[in-house]
């Protein structure tokens, strides 16, 4: 496994065998005209980042929701809605038993995790919705679609979700819970970089965060360079729409490839700060020279050049053609200043993602002197 592949996978950590991309809907997600019935929902998590967003979409479309946890995070989010305490790993006797309409996993990371819930529950529900990752593919240099080829891990015992292991043990997930439930009654969806209001990485918050504080500011590559991500929100309304309108089959969740660049995310960034900001673009080369590629200090960000030069070009056609709807990324960099204002300033004081102020004024001054 080449360091920039451990890289790539480490980002997206701080967010049977070949796939087979979904039959085309004309439904579209978040249209009602389908008059869906109310579902019964069990949400396995619910209380991180995407699952209040799914739960709350839900509930908004009039289903009923059942959320397992172990209650350590968010555990007051949702008073109202009856919460299973358990463990994934060798904890679920507290759904034995029950049965709901559908079942969203979207928590789980360890395969033996994900084969024993879905074992336990393929009897006891319709529909079994699995959140996987664009990490689960093999090569970061091709576009990728849901026929590509899957990463693999030489020791299938190992759990420990790392860098190097997080896209391999997704794979493996997805594999498992194939085992244990239908392909007409499975679903898996594999976003790439999930961006919106609540976010706890900071990966795609970090350039509107930055933008806000104005002055001399580092933007990697060409402005042509593409990005993807997908609004939690987009990808909450489209796991809904799955549920309600039976979309089986694996999905590349994504903008579509090409759509977005650096270029029109620095204009959409210091259009929504209203920042006086000097960007400072430097080149791959420079990037790479500094340790700039891969990680965390350009988030979402991948070089035109090199094993992970595909990472902003996922295919996700299929997707589009079986319902999702992306909204502008604008509103998406919006949306998030408007979050990130409501937040403590300990949360704030801090990004968790993208250069801090010395690093970056060191590389400025470093490219400028080059």
């Amino acid at each position: 496994m080449t360091s920039n592949r451990r890289t790539f996978i480490k980002a997206g950590l701080l967010g049977g065998a070949a796939a087979v991309a979904g039959a085309p809907m004309t439904a579209r997600a978040g249209d009602h005209e389908a008059k869906a019935k109310s579902l019964s929902i069990l949400v396995l998590g619910g209380t991180g980042f995407i699952g209040p967003h799914m739960v709350r979409e839900a509930l908004r479309r009039g289903h009923s929701v059942t959320l397992f946890n172990r209650g350590r995070t968010n555990d007051a989010l949702f008073p109202d809605l009856e919460t299973i305490k358990g463990d994934r790993d060798g904890g679920l006797d507290g759904l034995k038993g029950r049965r709901w309409d559908a079942v969203v996993d979207n928590s789980g990371y360890v395969p033996r995790h994900v084969q024993d819930s879905a074992r336990l529950l393929a009897g006891n529900t319709n529909r079994y919705l699995y959140i996987s990752s664009v990490s689960v593919y093999r090569d970061f240099n091709i576009q990728n679609n849901e026929q590509s080829a899957l990463a693999t891990i030489a020791d299938e015992s190992i759990e420990e979700v790392t860098g190097e292991t997080y896209g391999a043990l997704k794979a493996l997930c997805e594999q498992r819970a194939a085992k244990e439930i239908d392909a007409s009654r499975l679903t898996i969806l594999r976003p790439t970089y999930i961006a919106g209001p609540g976010d706890h990485t900071d990966r795609f918050s970090y350039w509107p965060v930055r933008t806000r504080k104005g002055g001399e500011m580092i933007w990697p590559g060409s402005k042509t360079d593409t990005i993807q991500v997908i609004d939690v929100r987009d990808l909450a309304n489209y796991t809904v729409h799955c549920l309600e309108q039976n979309v089986a089959g694996i999905y590349n969740m994504a903008t579509p490839p090409g759509s977005y660049t650096m270029g029109k995310l620095f204009e959409d960034c210091r259009a929504v700060s209203a920042a006086d900001v000097e960007p400072v673009w430097i080149d791959e080369e420079f990037a790479y020279e500094q340790g700039l590629i891969g990680g965390r200090e350009l988030p979402t960000w991948h070089p035109s050049t090199g094993p992970s030069a595909a990472g902003g070009s996922f295919i996700a056609t299929a997707a589009k053609k079986a319902g999702l709807q992306n909204r502008p990324e604008r509103e998406t960099l919006r949306d998030i200043l408007t979050w990130w204002d409501t937040l403590p300033a300990e949360r704030t004081e801090e990004v968790r993602a993208g250069l801090d102020a010395s690093r970056e004024e060191q590389l400025i001054a470093a490219w400028k002197a080059r």
